[in-house]
């Protein structure tokens, strides 16, 4: 594609020496075009940091949490689980999991309970301070303002605007002696999209982390082994009884309904849709009664800000495809459509469930016919057929069909075992 636009880029630059000018238009559409890939290559950056990632220690992992206990006893942050790490010793660090272009994910035992710590950067003083802070500031700043700064933050952060009844789990508490730091601490945070999306929807949906707790500009989460494509089930089925065979093509099968059941949560239980533009074992982890849970939300969107992003400038369909996410190019206006035109459902088809159901299901116990039938759905799941034109979206059918055939495939097993 870049050789295809170096290429127009020299005819135009023909046409305009033939001519002895280009019009301000033409000028005003590159400028557009080049502002829409750059923000396509933050986005990027956003999306897989590996790129620019640094080697992640444990020796600089317990630097930087030495460093956060010694801002917490010097007052600049605070948090509900400062005590613990920094004093009482119950949270304690056991090993660093990753680095990735800043964000900073250690491995933790809170008070006998893995956990994870995670923190967009390293240093409380990368986030910009709030500026209510600034010299003797912050103890006498009215609660309406703060309501404000909070739900201007969570608007940048989600793209909702969210009653004030919604922001509780942003508020920072009762005004105390640490009450600067707290405030500090709760900008930190608001700053970094995934603990804004995490602490919206712990208490509204089981496919996502609850917050358990924070310190500065750390925030904690529950442990869960994350999916990978080296295993051979996408996740680590050790625990299924009786895996493999019958028992792991259980699991997968009770794995892929909840799939489904996240599926139908994030289309349908919110005021908006929430789009997931970054589908991969990586970023989910199975609970020991198989939910599906999302350990990474970095690349997850509603409605609102996920038609922001889609409606760049383009020169084909190819330009509207943000990571798993696509849209289609209206070549009248060199823009791409707001609306996204595949869906989670589709792409969970494709990365997931065709992994696990495009060969026979490893037991003897699910009849040929059933393993045929959930072999084409999922095929037909990934690559709806279309007229030309139409949208590639998933049909709403194929949700309920695809439970169907694995509520049937869960009955088969489970007769078996009897």
């Amino acid at each position: 594609m870049a050789r295809a636009v170096g290429e127009r880029g020299r005819r135009r630059a023909g046409w305009c020496g033939w001519h002895r000018r280009c019009g301000r238009g033409a000028l005003l559409a590159f400028a557009a075009w080049t502002a829409g890939w750059v923000l396509a290559a933050a986005l990027l950056l956003r999306a897989h940091p590996g790129v620019l990632s640094e080697r992640c220690t444990d020796e600089k992992s317990r630097r930087i949490l030495a460093a956060l206990c010694r801002d917490y006893r010097g007052g600049a942050l605070a948090g509900d689980l400062c005590e613990d790490l920094c004093v009482a010793g119950k949270l304690l660090f056991r090993r660093c999991l990753h680095y990735n272009r800043g964000k900073k994910v250690l491995q933790a035992d809170w008070r006998g309970r893995p956990v994870v710590l995670k923190s967009k950067e390293e240093a409380f003083s990368s986030f910009p301070p709030l500026g209510l802070l600034e010299g003797e500031g912050g103890q006498d700043v009215p609660e309406a303002e703060l309501l404000l700064m909070v739900a201007g933050e969570v608007k940048s952060a989600l793209g909702l605007e969210l009653s004030n009844s919604s922001l509780g789990p942003w508020w920072p508490g009762r005004r105390g002696p640490r009450w600067r730091g707290e405030l500090a601490s709760l900008w930190a945070l608001l700053q970094q999209e995934e603990y804004v999306y995490f602490s919206l929807l712990q208490d509204l949906s089981p496919h996502v982390l609850p917050v358990l707790g924070s310190c500065g500009h750390f925030y904690a989460v529950e442990f869960l082994s994350a999916g990978s494509p080296h295993h051979g089930a996408l996740f680590p089925l050790d625990r299924a009884p009786g895996a493999p065979g019958g028992g792991q093509a259980k699991a997968v099968s009770a794995i892929a309904l909840s799939f489904l059941d996240m599926v139908n949560h994030f289309d349908s239980d919110f005021s908006h849709r929430l789009h997931l533009c970054d589908i991969k074992p990586e970023n989910f982890a199975i609970r020991s009664d198989f939910t599906v849970v999302a350990i990474d939300v970095d690349m997850a969107f509603f409605e609102p800000k996920m038609r922001e992003i889609l409606e760049q400038n383009c020169t084909g369909d190819e330009d509207c495809n943000f990571f798993d996410c696509f849209s289609r190019c209206d070549l009248r206006v060199n823009k791409c459509g707001a609306q996204r035109v595949n869906n989670n459902l589709q792409v969970i088809c494709d990365k997931i469930f065709r992994h696990w159901f495009s060969a026979p299901l490893k037991s003897s116990a699910v009849s040929f016919q059933l393993q045929l039938q959930l072999q084409e759905a999922v095929q037909e799941c990934a690559d709806p057929v279309v007229p030309s034109g139409s949208t590639q979206t998933a049909a709403p059918s194929m949700f309920w069909k695809l439970r169907r055939l694995l509520q049937a495939t869960l009955r088969e097993l489970q007769e078996a075992e009897k």
